[in-house]
């Protein structure tokens, strides 16, 4: 995925009321930005952090730049992290399309979207001409504590814990069902959940996993051009 225009790079003053951030433009000038995440993005919001902004040319938008990436350092040097949670989906089915996610390689329908389950929409659905569909659910991660290690969740998700629940049913049912976590960062070389942020999370993991439900997690290339997936990183649960 390729940004339509150049980011803007900037210094961050706040983030508040989860989804609006302040920041300094390097010639002096400010705006308040779109921040497209609503969790609590643990680490990646510390003023004076440099960010990149995406500007929109939509006149109907009410706030004209997006936060799109951070800067940060655990103390192995500075990475790019992306923090725009509207990116994953389509970041996912760009990397299926291209073969990059081999696992889910072979189907020629995608759609994203669906319903399915109790009021729930799938982020993909593959299908091919059997009767056998695949489930595809994408989470956005982005929590590092620890130099290599990301993260998931970075705050309590019920909902996230739900769609467990879905997935295990549709496995249930005779489908295949994934769980993919997207890093939107490149210095992860491991991926495990935050148990200790949402138990209930890491309990219904498990119990999907033993239903039949599979889990990826995928790394990503980024910069300030553009954000794709990389390499697939081992998950230790």
């Amino acid at each position: 995925m390729q940004f339509p225009n150049p980011l803007i790079p900037g210094q961050l003053i706040k983030r508040y009321k989860r989804f609006l951030a302040d920041v300094e433009f390097e010639d002096g000038g400010t705006t308040t930005a779109h921040c497209a995440n609503p969790g609590s993005m643990l680490g990646l919001a510390e003023p004076g952090s440099t960010v990149w902004l995406s500007e929109s040319d939509n006149p109907k938008r009410k706030l004209k730049f997006s936060w799109e990436l951070v800067e940060v350092d655990l103390g192995a040097g500075p990475t790019l992290v992306g923090i725009n949670t509207a990116h994953p989906n389509a970041l996912v089915a760009e990397a299926i399309q291209s073969g990059t996610i081999s696992e889910l390689s072979g189907y020629p329908a995608l759609r994203r979207e669906v319903k399915y389950g109790v009021n729930s929409r799938i982020d993909i659905l593959l299908e091919d001409n059997s009767l056998n569909r695949c489930y595809v659910e994408i989470k956005n991660v982005h929590l590092m504590r620890k130099n290599g290690l990301a993260e998931f969740p970075d705050s309590v998700t019920a909902r996230g814990k739900k769609h467990l629940d879905e997935l295990s049913n549709m496995v249930r049912e005779g489908h295949r069902a994934f769980m993919v976590y997207l890093i939107q960062r490149e210095d992860a070389k491991d991926f495990s959940l935050a148990r200790d942020i949402d138990p209930a999370y890491g309990e219904a993991f498990d119990a999907a996993t033993q239903a039949g439900v599979e889990a990826l997690a995928f790394a990503c290339d980024i910069s300030p051009e553009g954000i794709e997936v990389a390499n697939r990183i081992p998950i230790r649960v």
